[in-house]
């Protein structure tokens, strides 16, 4: 790089004047419209030619194979008829796989469906689960007790029954309180139940797991959801 002249760095900075615009501002187009397009509708073609189908898969577990084949067609009804898609079980790969029709009138009726099914396998009950359909605001969350706590041994096994209680009813009760449903499989626990039910429950869950009595549970979780309900 070339070094600068030592007489030149010693004079004083020039003023320089604005510098002249290249067009008047009257002279300056105004912007045009934002352009609207209208909503795509369902079943648009594409550039091939072909409606667009969407796909899922949700897997099933080996140990719900049997309660999947049970209930298959309290799952394939409210699928069919009521959302107007595809469902049908892969044997080799052992998923079920849900998609779209021609019929399919709602953009979000694939993911509900999946969501439908993936409720049922992990172990909720039917007719809790088809509430994912009737229902916008509803999720499943799932958590490990490991992920509270590290328990091992005896440890786990008490976590456990001071989770589920004296025939459930440490369960039931905090499902009543907060609006969800529960179910504890092993070491996981999955919550279903809308966003701020979901937290009051999980927090209830992570209290026994931390070894709180009960009654100390039971008394947080009566004054926080009266908080809920008044708001």
């Amino acid at each position: 790089m070339p070094k600068a002249d030592r007489n030149a760095r010693q004079q004083p900075l020039k003023e320089v004047g604005p510098v002249a615009m290249e067009a008047d501002e009257a002279a300056v187009e105004p912007l045009p419209d934002k352009p609207k397009f209208a909503p795509l509708a369902n079943g648009d073609k594409q550039a091939g030619g072909d409606a667009k189908v969407e796909f899922r898969r949700v897997p099933v577990p080996q140990h719900r194979m049997t309660p999947l084949k049970t209930a298959w067609m309290e799952l394939y009804k409210p699928i069919t008829d009521n959302l107007k898609l595809d469902m049908r079980m892969n044997l080799k790969t052992k998923k079920v796989e849900i998609k779209t029709t021609p019929q399919t009138t709602s953009s979000d009726a694939l993911q509900k469906a999946a969501d439908f099914v993936h409720a049922y396998l992990l172990g909720f009950e039917i007719r809790d689960a088809i509430a994912l359909l009737r229902l916008d605001d509803l999720y499943v969350e799932c958590f490990e007790i490991k992920d509270v706590k590290t328990l091992r041994g005896e440890h786990l096994s008490r976590c456990i029954g001071r989770l589920a209680g004296k025939d459930g009813k440490t369960k039931f009760t905090i499902e009543n309180a907060t609006r969800t449903r529960i179910v504890l499989a092993d070491t996981r626990i999955h919550i279903l139940g809308s966003f701020q039910n979901i937290r009051v429950a999980r927090d209830a869950l992570c209290a026994l797991i931390l070894g709180s009595p009960a009654s100390k549970v039971y008394s947080k979780l009566r004054s926080t959801c009266a908080r809920l309900n008044d708001s």
